[in-house]
């Protein structure tokens, strides 16, 4: 097996993931290396494994056989993932996850009381990343009073809450329409340049892959070659 990237922002390698006492296999090796700052798309159809790949990337699950390095840690040496999750790690998902009961500027505060900030300093972090997703004038508005649009732009600031390395999304378009789908993409991409964010998105959907730096096709949980693409055998 291959060593890991020591300059790669995650390092994959051999990953297999398996269900039903190993008859569903998801993933059946991966090799997987990411730059930092990379904006990478793994596109496939559903079933393909992509989800899972990127859930055991963000230490939602862990591999059967295989292991991941992520900024520098190695996952399945790590003892509290959660920490880890809430400091190095963003997520987005196709679902905004929104608690209903709490206001735009309250939900992005929740990932921030795993960090050491008094309320004064999460409230004004919340804020302005409400503002950087154009979102200013909606900081008290509870997600039943936002636009699907909106209520995204309100997870995407919370997946930024505690300034991760790493921002993943699965199909996070995948619920809005196409005018709206078009700004959210625009604005992961705005951010992945401002901020210099390293930015992996899970698809289906061409379109959306077309506007990463790179992208990785998936089939039966395999990431395999297409002619031109740059992809990576795993």
């Amino acid at each position: 097996m291959s060593a890991e990237t020591p300059s790669a922002l995650i390092s994959a390698r051999g990953l297999r993931r398996t269900f039903d006492d190993g008859r569903v296999e998801a993933l059946r090796g991966v090799d997987l290396d990411v730059p930092p700052g990379e904006f990478v798309a793994i596109q496939g159809p559903s079933g393909c494994g992509k989800t899972t790949l990127l859930q055991l990337l963000g230490a939602l699950d862990s591999p059967s056989d295989g292991h991941i390095v992520v900024n520098g840690a190695r996952l399945d040496e790590i003892d509290d993932l959660s920490a880890f999750r809430a400091r190095t790690v963003g997520f987005v998902f196709q679902a905004s996850h929104l608690l209903p009961t709490l206001s735009a500027v309250e939900n992005v505060q929740v990932p921030m009381f795993e960090m050491p900030w008094r309320a004064a300093e999460r409230r004004r972090r919340a804020a302005a990343l409400l503002d950087a997703v154009g979102l200013s004038d909606r900081l008290h508005h509870r997600p039943a009073n936002l636009s699907g649009g909106e209520r995204q732009r309100v997870a995407i600031a919370r997946s930024l809450a505690n300034e991760p390395a790493l921002l993943l999304a699965d199909e996070p378009t995948g619920n809005l329409d196409t005018g709206t789908t078009s700004r959210t993409l625009a604005l992961l991409e705005n951010l992945h340049h401002d901020r210099r964010m390293t930015l992996v998105i899970v698809t289906h959907d061409a379109a959306v892959a077309g506007r990463a730096s790179r992208v990785l096709h998936m089939l039966d949980g395999r990431i395999v070659s297409v002619p031109g693409d740059g992809g990576v055998s795993g």
